[in-house]
């Protein structure tokens, strides 16, 4: 970045959702009060555009579409409706959009260049292995080890956790028709239904000079739709896994191995997940109709992105469990109230049989009190304990209850736990990278109390 330049945080700070909003061609509707501001457009014949408004969130920075739950700040809006700028042509980098149209906004002058259109390439063959030069990692062989080093060196992945995921791994150089020849770190993508065919690369370039993240992104032909980088330290297969590690890449999968591994020792079993980017659908139905029973760990990141992603994930959760649910006279009322992105329990109570309705009331009513006794601070904290804990307990009655009208193994009922890494870390190799930073500070603190010491003992031997 060059002197004078602004930043995404600049935007952030100095700029507000409304800026954007009237930027788009948005109007105030007075009619909705002032306490939660909201934006509509105009036609050509002066009426508001029924279904197009937007509702002002979080103290302005931030908006919502409804009845859509999704949220937009000022980058993610104007990279979701780049139609709306004057600045925007078709195929424009996104990035290269939010920054002409912040700028413009701060009057702050940036550099005209040439725009780059980014058209759609054609005839991309699918992806082939052949077509690169491997160079693997060898436990067993530090010559191999030392190339790996540019690669992992600015992401803090140190060579235990390189060990552990060796064979998931490699260095591909490219052989290109033009003779030029190029290498990336590759993060082999497969199937979930067939792990021995290797169907693209998640790949990764060195670090830039100036120490920011190099090339990311995926090898030409890659079959994105389905493929993920499916890894085990122990070598688990993913229809044998019990724990299940979702990532949106690689890099973060091994972060958090390198973070945990040693007070998790079951992390080296377990089976870690990367999407390469934007999880699919097929990707997420690929994974969990293998591993219906294991527990899943949503680790994407704590941005607007990750937390869509997860809960994309969770609904198609609900939809693989209810999908292996065997439809009879007796279950099809209550299953068919079940809205598609709904779990088991969000159906229609009163079509349950009534010792069903009684258990699930009786969790209501036990969660309800729980809610109140914590609420209202008068309670001892091992009181509000105790009663949560009952709740918990008149739940998994229901929920055994539940299953057993259903027909479904618990083994196959829905297991997920939301991971996140600390604020103000959006991912794990940030989280990781803070840690690695704080223990140098801690050795180097050390050693300086430790050398007023050391002078004082050299000069009573003097």
């Amino acid at each position: 970045m060059k002197d004078g330049e602004l930043t995404y945080d600049d935007f952030l700070q100095r700029l507000d959702i409304q800026d954007i909003l009237l930027d788009a061609g948005y109007c105030q509707n007075r009619r909705d009060g002032l306490r939660y501001p909201s934006y509509v457009r105009m036609g050509s014949d002066g009426r508001r555009i029924r279904g197009d408004k937007f509702i002002v969130t979080q103290q302005g920075r931030c908006c919502f579409q409804p009845p859509h739950q999704k949220v937009y700040n000022i980058i993610s809006f104007i990279k979701a409706h780049p139609q709306l700028f004057a600045e925007y042509s078709a195929g424009m980098d996104p990035n290269r959009l939010v920054n002409l149209v912040c700028n413009r906004l701060l009057n702050h002058p940036i550099e005209n260049r040439e725009a780059r259109i980014i058209r759609p390439a054609r005839d991309v063959r699918p992806f082939d292995i052949g077509n690169y030069d491997l160079h693997r990692f060898d436990p067993q062989d530090r010559a191999t080890q030392k190339k790996f080093y540019p690669y992992f060196k600015s992401r803090g992945i140190d060579l235990y956790t390189q060990y552990a995921f060796h064979r998931n791994f490699c260095l591909a150089t490219k052989k290109r028709d033009d003779g030029l020849r190029y290498t990336n770190l590759a993060f082999p993508m497969t199937l979930p239904k067939d792990p021995e065919k290797t169907v693209g690369f998640e790949e990764r370039g060195r670090a830039r000079a100036d120490g920011s993240s190099g090339y990311k992104g995926k090898a030409e032909g890659s079959n994105s739709s389905e493929g993920l980088w499916i890894a085990s330290p122990a070598g688990t297969p993913l229809s044998e896994a019990k724990h299940v590690y979702w990532f949106e890449s690689a890099y973060d999968a091994m972060a958090y191995y390198q973070l945990f591994h040693t007070q998790n020792k079951e992390l080296r079993k377990a089976v870690f997940v990367s999407t390469g980017g934007n999880p699919t659908a097929e990707q997420m139905r690929g994974v969990l109709a293998a591993t219906l029973s294991a527990r899943q760990h949503i680790c994407f990141d704590t941005d607007l992105a990750g937390m869509d992603f997860t809960r994309n994930l969770i609904h198609e959760m609900y939809r693989t469990v209810r999908a292996s649910i065997e439809e009879t006279p007796e279950r099809k009322p209550y299953l068919d109230s079940i809205s598609d992105r709904e779990d088991l329990d969000g159906g229609n109570l009163r079509l349950l049989p009534e010792d069903l309705q009684a258990s699930y009331e009786r969790f209501e009513a036990a969660h309800e009190k729980a809610l109140s006794m914590r609420a209202s601070g008068q309670y001892p904290s091992e009181e509000t304990l105790n009663q949560t804990n009952v709740a918990r307990e008149h739940y998994e009655e229901f929920r055994e209850g539940l299953r057993e009208l259903l027909g479904l193994d618990k083994a196959n009922d829905t297991s997920f736990v939301r991971e996140q890494p600390d604020y103000p870390h959006k991912d794990w190799n940030a989280q990781l990278l803070a840690e690695i930073a704080r223990q140098k500070t801690i050795h180097e603190e050390a050693a300086k109390e430790e050398e007023p010491e050391e002078e004082r003992q050299a000069c009573r031997r003097r």
